[in-house]
């Protein structure tokens, strides 16, 4: 998935502060076309920028596409970053320049790792078909560690068998939960998890301590730490807690997704669809886009218009990462 902002944002990762408990809430940007859908936009924002390496987080639906425009995204770059998709419903045609053609559909996991560099299309399947009606699902990125980022396009395809909990299903597409793993290779420690819960009932999971975690609100009256998330809300929780208990406090099912990773300690500068550790190489990625350099290759077989999506002009002022925060471990040596 694209960033469609005309004005897109500098944003410089940093990794988090340990004992960070939040709610981060989300807000609205369009997402394709005239009619475009508008999806809800957790990460990144200026008080949290990564959660482990996950670094952007779109929600989005449920939108009725016989009602309503779909999501029609043209040819568009990306460097430094794996796209994860996930649907709860719909289908979506994914075309990249690795040559791959696929259908995206609910409950498993693609992948698409852009390494040096790659671009890709995404269109909502026509919502003709009960199975294409509704739209719904979530857009990930997870940054690549500097050791990861030049790496070649890839792509990879998982349906993870639902695993039964105590008062919940689990269906774990990266890293490991509850007893199950995924087989889809990551480049930093990663975790991600639908969990879909029942009615007025609580699930206690028990995690690694050494990772943090973001808990995304898809439907429920869902709690933990206190609050109850709306739709779209993503609740923090730093490293250090071997435990999480989530609350389904209504008369209706819940579902959330669980994102968790070890903290990022490198600095990363993400504008528009690249991620990158310095101005001049956001400035190099973007030419070279302009340029429909070899760097990203070329999207066969996408029928829309434009045929591939202009980069945005660069801000006027030099983009900078910022300093990474001092981290309490350090201050109690000084």
């Amino acid at each position: 998935m694209s960033n469609l902002e005309t004005a897109p944002a500098e944003v410089a990762c940093t990794a988090s502060q340990l004992e960070a408990v939040e709610v981060l809430r989300p807000r609205e940007v369009p997402l394709g076309g005239p009619r475009a859908i508008r999806v809800r936009r957790t990460l990144p924002q200026q008080q949290r920028s990564l959660i482990g390496a996950w670094c952007f987080a779109d929600h989005y639906g449920p939108h009725d596409l016989r009602r309503s425009g779909g999501m029609d995204v043209p040819p568009h770059p990306h460097t430094g970053l794996p796209t994860i998709s996930w649907l709860f419903s719909g289908e979506v045609e994914h075309r990249d320049s690795a040559g791959v053609h696929a259908i995206i559909r609910p409950g498993e996991l693609n992948l698409m790792t852009a390494g040096a560099g790659i671009c890709h299309s995404e269109v909502s399947l026509p919502g003709d078909r009960d199975a294409t009606a509704v739209l719904h699902g979530v857009q990930l990125w997870a940054a690549l560690p500097d050791s990861g980022r030049n790496t070649g396009r890839d792509f990879d395809h998982y349906a993870p068998e639902p695993i039964s909990l105590p008062h919940a299903v689990a269906r774990i597409f990266l890293g490991q939960l509850a007893g199950s793993r995924s087989p889809v290779h990551t480049f930093t420690p990663l975790l991600g998890a639908q969990l879909d819960m029942e009615p007025g009932t609580r699930v206690a999971l028990d995690l690694d301590p050494a990772f943090e975690h973001g808990v995304l609100c898809d439907q429920g009256a869902v709690a933990l730490h206190g609050a109850t998330l709306a739709v779209g809300d993503l609740c923090y929780q730093g490293p250090g807690s071997s435990a999480l208990s989530l609350h389904n406090d209504g008369d209706q099912a819940g579902r959330v997704l669980l994102l968790g990773g070890t903290p990022l300690t490198e600095q990363l500068v993400m504008w528009w669809n690249f991620v990158g550790r310095s101005h001049d190489e956001i400035v190099a990625y973007r030419q070279l886009w302009e340029d429909a350099d070899e760097r990203f290759g070329a999207v066969q077989g996408y029928r829309g218009t434009p045929a591939r999506l202009p980069a945005p002009p660069l801000p006027t002022t030099r983009l900078r990462p910022r300093p990474l925060p001092d981290r309490p471990d350090k201050k109690e040596r000084r």
